[in-house]
Order: structure tokens, then sequence, then C-alpha cells
């Protein structure tokens, strides 16, 4: 077993993503941004990652998820996949809120970010409704995670800093936004490749789930019958 080895996973939105780390460096990544591929893409995924990195299960320390909010039935068989795995290997498991990973990833992947700015996470939920927070550039929570109504006063508090909006609930906010010369939407994909410095960080300091009581955050309670968040 080498410890510092983690597998991730990213069930939270559309995006079925698998990744795996050693320490907070990835070492391979195999993902799908589409709508209702988790369940039978999912091992698939963890398979091709395990061989692209020709490693074996018996090698994995942790296994890390992220545990939402998001998406109702991503998020059960991200988290039960994850369950699954550390069972049968007697590993630990590690829970990342997803929208602190889309801030890493975020961090991460855009140069171009004014010491100042603020970062707005959006994961979509129903008509004009977001799962979302607000943090600044050393990743600090500004506003913690709730789920929102967006409309064109939102934001208006902030008017005096740049605004970073992300993640696919941010995509249908671009023309409401559109006269806002502060707020910017910019591309982004979740990818489990995220979860690896937050997952890491928390393996060092052995902050880890009971696999027995853990269940994905979701944050609002699925309602049968009702559109789904995200499939």
């Amino acid at each position: 077993m080498n410890k510092e080895l983690i597998l991730l996973i990213e069930t939270a939105t559309t995006s079925c993503s698998v990744a795996l780390s050693e320490g907070d460096t990835v070492l391979a990544v195999k993902e799908a941004n589409e709508r209702n591929i988790h369940a039978t893409h999912i091992t698939l995924f963890i398979e091709e990652v395990m061989e692209s990195a020709e490693k074996q299960y018996k090698d994995l320390g942790a296994i890390a998820v992220s545990k939402g909010p998001g998406s109702y039935t991503g998020l059960r068989i991200g988290v039960s996949t994850a369950k699954g795995l550390c069972y049968a290997l007697d590993i630990p498991l590690i829970s990342v809120n997803t929208l602190d990973s889309m801030v890493y990833g975020l961090v991460k992947q855009e140069v171009d970010i004014d010491p100042e700015a603020y970062l707005i996470p959006m994961i979509d939920a129903r008509r004009m409704e977001v799962y979302t927070g607000i943090y600044d550039i050393d990743l600090s929570v500004i506003e913690d995670v709730n789920a929102k109504i967006i409309d064109q006063t939102s934001f208006d508090q902030f008017d005096d800093r740049e605004l970073i909006l992300f993640g696919d609930g941010s995509e249908k906010f671009r023309s409401l936004f559109a006269g806002r010369d502060n707020i910017r939407i910019v591309n982004f994909v979740n990818s489990a490749s995220h979860l690896a410095v937050p997952a890491h960080e928390k393996l060092i300091k052995n902050i880890t789930e009971n696999m027995a009581y853990f269940e994905p955050f979701y944050l609002k309670d699925f309602v049968a019958g009702k559109p789904a968040i995200i499939s």
C-alpha cells in the first residue's frame, strides 16, 4: 500500500470523472462531461485510470469523493462506489465539498485572476437557482454554501470588485449579467483532478469519514416527480 496514493471520484454534476493522485500530484484522469452516464461508466473509468497509471487496487491508500452539493443521482453513485471500494480494500474514505474543489480547480487553471476578485462556483439547480458560495483568491469562504435564486440584483453588494462566476450553473446567466462590467463568467468543467490538493490535505491531517454514517451533502431534499436537478 502507498498511503499517498488516492483514487479521486467526481460525480456531483454532469461530469463523470475519475483521477488518481500521489500526494497532490495527479497521475491519471479519465472523464466525460455527459448526462446520465455515471452509473454505466464510473467503474470503467476507475479501471482505466488504474491501468493507465500502472497501479493495482492494493496500492491505494485512500478513496476521495466529491460529496456535494449537486446531483442527487450522481452523488449517490459516486459515494456508493467510493464506499464499496473502501470497504473492500479496508482503506479510509475522504470527502471534499464540491464547491471547494471547484475553487481549487479554477485557481489552478485560471491565471488571470485579480487578487481582490471573489470566486463564485455555481452548480446548476432548476430554473434560475444554483448551489453556490463565495470565496476569495486565498480560498477563504466569504459566503457559505447555499441554494440561491439568481436575479439582476444578485451580487450588487460586491460592485467594487471583480466577480468570477464558473461552473455549469453560471452559463445560464451570461445574458442576465451582460451589462455588469465587474462580472466575468469563465468556462469550467468539474474534474476529479480538482480533488487532489484538498484530499491530500485531509489525508495528512487524518480527516476521514465514518463510512457507516457518511452520506452525500445534498443541500436540498430530493423530491420524486419534480424535474431532476442534474441527472
